[in-house]
């Protein structure tokens, strides 16, 4: 039996969303795609397709005649609307994913928590630049020590719709949070480039953790961890890998990192993963990774949540 579900936000990410469980998914139905704007391409597409469309918003969709049969209300909208629109969802009985950096909930990375928020009435995304790096932190933090992480997630201009521009300050707030909560770091920082670059490029992200890793044995199992966790990440995003091979290098005695420390041990090695992240064209170009990996991160809990429902029915 599958699961209905609605999006909000008739966005870039939204449609991509919708197209993704209209072609990919296995236990999902699309019940209802919302939007405000009546003009936008993304409710014609939804049309077209024979998807119960709205453009009035979150009222609209609690008008629709097929509301009770929603399950999961997907979250594609910015962060002080998603406040909103939980606040009215959440008393009727839907469980929110949020794919905007309010972060109402618990965060989630399928690769590193997937299973762990399962029942949580609301669960938060992250940010694109946190699906791709996070599991990254955890992957490296799995072996040793985490002092400091830092990222920097690249992305095409032209993948960047009004929501993400909207929501920087959001995002490198959430993301940066996320890197401890979930990554397992002790500190983290993170900053977003928006690339105006033509022919636009694919999505890049840089991680650097610092680590207490003077063993040279644990430097091979820092890699493997590491491209294992590039194997979980692509089960679910194909585009996503590594660009080169994990860098170690000591860090100089006379490397003033004690700047980005919480206190405890100093850092006694440098970890630099490279990663590259290819959409899967299903709305926007391929360079649109940053689009492509949110939207599978999203599918891919509300199948774990849809596959625990038909369990316990």
């Amino acid at each position: 039996m599958s699961v209905k579900v609605a999006i909000i936000g008739s966005g870039n990410i939204g449609t991509d969303l919708m197209i993704k469980v209209l072609r990919n998914s296995e236990h999902l139905e699309m019940g209802a795609m919302v939007g405000i704007d009546p003009e936008s391409d993304g409710l014609a597409r939804a049309a077209r397709l024979g998807v119960p469309t709205t453009h009035e918003g979150v009222d609209g969709l609690v008008a629709l005649p097929n509301f009770d049969e929603i399950e999961i209300v997907f979250d594609a909208t910015s962060a002080k609307a998603h406040i909103a629109n939980n606040d009215r969802l959440a008393p009727l009985g839907k469980r929110m994913i949020d794919l905007t950096p309010a972060a109402i909930g618990p965060y989630v990375v399928p690769a590193v928590n997937g299973e762990d928020h399962l029942d949580a009435p609301n669960v938060n995304m992250v940010t694109c630049g946190g699906q791709a790096t996070i599991p990254m932190v955890a992957a490296v933090s799995r072996v040793a020590p985490v002092a400091y992480a830092e990222i920097v997630a690249s992305i095409a201009s032209k993948s960047a719709g009004p929501g993400t521009r909207a929501n920087i300050d959001e995002f490198t707030e959430t993301t940066s949070e996320a890197i401890v909560s979930v990554g397992g770091a002790r500190r983290g920082k993170a900053v977003i480039i928006l690339n105006p670059a033509e022919p636009p490029l694919v999505m890049r992200d840089t991680v650097f953790c610092l680590v207490d890793a003077p063993d040279p044995s644990t430097h091979d199992e820092i890699r493997r961890s590491v491209e294992k966790m590039v194997g979980d990440v692509s089960a679910y995003v194909p585009g996503y890998r590594l660009k080169q091979q994990v860098q170690i290098a000591e860090i100089p005695a006379d490397q003033p990192v004690e700047t980005l420390l919480d206190g405890g041990t100093r850092p006694t090695h440098q970890v630099s993963v490279f990663l590259e992240v290819e959409g899967a064209a299903h709305y926007l170009p391929a360079y649109a990774g940053n689009l492509d990996i949110m939207t599978s991160a999203g599918l891919q809990i509300a199948e774990r949540i849809a596959q625990q429902k038909g369990a316990l029915r």
